[in-house]
C-alpha cells in the first residue's frame, strides 16, 4: 500500500497533492494522510510513502509544530527502510530531518536544465524539468548522497547511501496541465522556452519509484 504524506497546509494550494495522488495511485493501492491536519500516520500495512510539497519552510517549527512529526516520520521511515519519494519540500524534509541544511533563497520559476546521474528513479525523466521553489537543500543529510544538479542548485535530487529513500526537488506531478494555476499562483516566465512542455517527462518519476519500491 502507497502513503502518501500530504505535507500542504490546510490554506495551501492543494491541487499540487490531489495532483500527485492521482498520477502516483492510478492503478495502485494506498491512500492519502494529512500531516498538518492529523499528525503522524500509522504505517501499519504501509510498502511505500511519497512525502509530497508544501507552502511551508522546514525551518518553521516554531510556527508549525507537525514539521518535527515530519521529521520523526522521516527517521522512522529510514529506520524501517520503508521506500520513500520526497518531492520538493519532501526532499528539504528528508534532508534536514537527517542532519542536512535548509536555507530560503531566490524564487525559481521555469524550466531547468537539469544533470541526472545514471539512477534508476530517472529512468526515461529528461534533463529538462519545470522547477517552482524558493528553498534549497544547501547540505544534504547525513549518508544523503547527490544525484541531480543544476547550475543554480548543487543538490536537486538527492538518495540515501543504503535505505531506499530517494527525493528530488522537483514536483514530477507538475505537468503543462497544471502550468497555468501554477502561473497564476506563483508566477511563471511568458517566453515559449518555459512554456513548451513537449520534452518534460519528469511525472515518470513517480513509476520508476513504484517499480523499486516493488508497487507494480
Amino acid at each position: 500500500m502507497l502513503l502518501v504524506c500530504d505535507t500542504m497546509p490546510p490554506d495551501g494550494p492543494g491541487y499540487f497533492t490531489d495532483t500527485l495522488a492521482s498520477l502516483a495511485l492510478d492503478g495502485r493501492e494506498g491512500r492519502v494522510h494529512s500531516l498538518p491536519r492529523d499528525g503522524l500516520p500509522t504505517l501499519s500495512n504501509v510498502d511505500a510513502v511519497i512525502v509530497t510539497g508544501s507552502t511551508a519552510g522546514v525551518y518553521e517549527t516554531d510556527e508549525r509544530s507537525w514539521i518535527e512529526d515530519g521529521h520523526r516520520l522521516v527517521r522512522e521511515l529510514v529506520a524501517r527502510e520503508i521506500p520513500t519519494l520526497g518531492v520538493c519540500f519532501g526532499h528539504q524534509l528528508v534532508n534536514d530531518a537527517l542532519g542536512g541544511t535548509v536555507e530560503a533563497g531566490d524564487q525559481t520559476r521555469g524550466i531547468v536544465n537539469v544533470e541526472l546521474v545514471d539512477d534508476p528513479v530517472f529512468e526515461d525523466v529528461s534533463n529538462q524539468i519545470p522547477m517552482v521553489h524558493g528553498d534549497y537543500v544547501v547540505e544534504p543529510g547525513e549518508r544523503m548522497e547527490t544525484i541531480a544538479s543544476a547550475d543554480y542548485y548543487d543538490h536537486l535530487a538527492t538518495r540515501h547511501e543504503s535505505a531506499p529513500v530517494w527525493t528530488t526537488q522537483y514536483h514530477p506531478e507538475f505537468t503543462e496541465a497544471l502550468l497555468d494555476r501554477i502561473a497564476d499562483d506563483f508566477g511563471w516566465p511568458d517566453d515559449d522556452e518555459h512554456r513548451d512542455f513537449g520534452d518534460v517527462t519528469a511525472v515518470k518519476t513517480f513509476d520508476n519509484f513504484a517499480s523499486l519500491a516493488g508497487l507494480d
